[in-house]
C-alpha cells in the first residue's frame, strides 16, 4: 500500500487535514510523555483505492532548542520512506525561511511532492497562494483542511502522483508472510540473519534503494513462508537512530505486508514508548502478533519469576490484547530461534480458524444465558443465534440480537474471551459484531 507523508512546519493545519483524510476525529496533540503516537498514522479511501497515511506533526518534541532540527530530521525521514510527500504551507503566514529550508530538501530527494497551500477559506485568499511558486515545487495546491474546500481536487492529484508507485510484489497466495519489527537495535536484523543462515547485506548505500516490501521465501526444516523485511534496507541518512518517527515509519510498511508480525522486545531495556506505539500499528492493522523478548542471554536472572515478571509486563501494558505469545530467545546465540518460526506458523493457522455454526451455538449460548448482556433502561436484550462470517482476514463473529445498539464494548470482550477459551486463536486479533435478528 502506498504511503503518503504530511509534512510542514507547526500551525500550518497538518492534524486537521490528516483527519479529514482519514475521516476521523481524533485529538492529536498530547503532552503526556510516552503517550502512543499511533494517532498520527491512519488509512485514506479515496474512488476505491486505499493509501497510508503518515502525519509528521504529533511526533516532535516541543522544545525550542532541538524543534526545528526535529522536525528536519523527519522531512529527511519521510523522503526515506514515503511514497508522496504533502508539504503544507498557510497563506495566512505566507513564505518563511523554514518553508524554504523545507522546499531545499523536497527538491534534493526526486520524491513526487504536492504543494498545499492550505487555509484559502475564502476567494481573496487564492491570490495568496501564488507566492509559493518561489519555492520551486510546481502549482501549489489551494485548500482548506478546517472547511473541506479543495481536498477532492488534492486527493485527484494524490492518486494520479501515486499511479507509478507498485502495489505490492506477486508472492503465492496461500504462503504465509512474517514480519519482524520492533525499534531501532532490539536486534531485528540479527534475528532475520539467524533465520537465512548467512549475513545478509541489509543496509546498501544506493540512494533511492528499493522501496518495495522485501520478500525472502524461506523454505527450510518443514518451513514455508516470506520473510518481509524492510528494516533497514534503505540507506541510513543523517537521521538519530532512536528517533521515534524514524522507527514507526520503518515499520508502516512492513506490518501492512504481513499477516503475522514478530515483535522484538530488547530484554535488557524492558518495554517502552517506542513498543507500544508499533503494537498499535500491528493492531489497528488486525494483524496476528508474535513478541519475542530478545537479548535474553544478557539478562542475569532467567528464574522462573523473572518470566512472570517480564510476561505480566508485557500483558499489563498491551491490554485488553492480552492472548499472544511471549518467546525468551536470543538472536545472537540462537537460543529459542526455532521455537519463534514454530509459534509464527501456529500463530499464522490460528488466524485461519474455521468454527462450525452448529458447534459455536452449542458453546456460546448456554454462556451468554448464564451470563447475558446488563439490561438498558429496563430493556432485556437476548442473543439468540451466532456464527463465523466466511472470507474474512481474520476470525469474524456475529451475534444476532434483538437489540444490538445497548451491547457495549466490555460485553463484546467477554463474548471475545468466551471464544479463545474454547477454540485455540492464540496471537489472532478477534471482531465480534452484533446485529439486528
Amino acid at each position: 500500500m502506498a504511503l503518503v507523508a504530511i509534512v510542514g512546519r507547526p500551525n500550518v493545519g497538518k492534524s486537521t487535514l490528516f483527519n479529514r483524510l482519514t475521516k476521523s476525529r481524533r485529538a492529536i496533540v498530547s503532552d503526556e510523555a510516552g503517550t502512543t503516537r499511533d494517532r498520527q498514522y491512519g488509512k485514506c479511501d479515496w474512488n476505491g483505492k486505499e493509501f497510508s497515511v503518515v502525519d509528521t506533526g504529533g511526533w516532535v518534541v516541543n522544545s525550542d532548542d532541538i524543534f526545528e532540527d526535529a522536525i528536519r530530521k523527519q522531512v529527511i525521514v519521510a523522503t526515506e520512506e514515503a511514497d508522496l510527500v504533502l508539504f503544507l504551507v498557510d497563506v495566512t503566514n505566507g513564505l518563511t525561511d523554514w518553508d524554504e529550508d523545507v522546499a531545499a530538501i523536497l527538491r534534493r530527494s526526486k520524491l513526487p511532492v504536492i504543494l498545499v497551500a492550505n487555509k484559502v477559506d475564502n476567494n481573496d485568499q487564492f491570490y495568496d497562494a501564488y507566492e509559493f511558486y518561489k519555492l520551486g515545487l510546481g502549482d501549489p495546491q489551494p485548500i482548506s483542511s478546517a472547511t473541506g474546500s479543495g481536498t477532492g481536487d488534492l486527493l485527484d492529484l494524490v492518486m494520479e502522483k501515486l499511479q507509478g508507485v507498485k502495489e505490492e510484489q506477486d508472492v503465492e497466495d496461500g504462503v504465509p508472510r512474517f514480519a519482524v519489527v520492533g525499534r531501532p537495535n532490539a536486534g531485528k536484523s540479527s534475528l532475520i540473519n539467524a533465520f537465512i543462515g548467512e549475513e545478509r547485506h541489509i543496509v546498501t548505500d544506493i540512494a533511492g534503494t528499493t522501496r518495495d516490501s522485501i520478500y525472502t521465501r524461506y523454505d527450510k526444516f518443514g518451513f514455508d513462508f516470506y520473510l518481509v523485511d524492510t528494516a533497514g534496507i534503505r540507506r541510513k541518512n543523517k537521521v538519530t537512530e532512536d528517533l521515534e518517527f524514524y522507527s514507526v515509519m520503518r515499520s508502516i510498511r512492513s506490518i501492512e505486508s504481513s499477516d503475522v508480525c514478530i515483535l522484538m522486545i530488547d530484554a535488557t531495556r524492558g518495554i517502552e514508548a517506542q513498543d507500544m506505539n508499533i503494537f498499535q500499528l500491528i493492531q489497528k492493522n488486525q494483524k496476528s502478533l508474535v513478541v519475542v523478548v530478545n537479548k535474553w542471554d544478557l539478562v542475569e536472572d532467567k528464574s522462573q519469576k523473572a518470566i512472570k515478571f517480564f510476561e505480566d509486563a508485557i500483558r499489563d501494558r498491551m491490554a485488553p490484547f492480552t492472548d499472544f505469545p511471549i518467546i525468551f530467545a536470543s538472536a545472537l546465540t540462537k537460543q529459542r530461534i526455532f521455537k519463534v518460526l514454530e509459534t509464527a506458523k501456529q500463530v499464522y493457522l490460528n488466524r485461519k480458524v474455521k468454527i462450525g455454526t452448529t458447534k459455536l451455538n452449542e458453546v456460546m449460548l448456554p454462556l451468554i444465558e448464564a451470563t447475558p448482556p446488563p439490561s438498558i433502561k429496563g430493556k432485556y436484550i437476548k442473543i439468540k443465534y451466532c456464527s463465523q462470517l466466511p472470507n474474512t482476514q481474520i476470525p469474524s463473529f456475529v451475534f444476532y440480537a434483538n437489540l444490538p445498539q445497548y451491547v457495549k464494548e466490555p460485553y463484546k470482550r467477554f463474548l471475545e474471551n468466551k471464544i479463545r477459551e474454547n477454540w485455540e486463536l492464540t496471537g489472532s486479533p478477534i471482531n465480534i459484531f452484533i446485529r439486528q435478528k
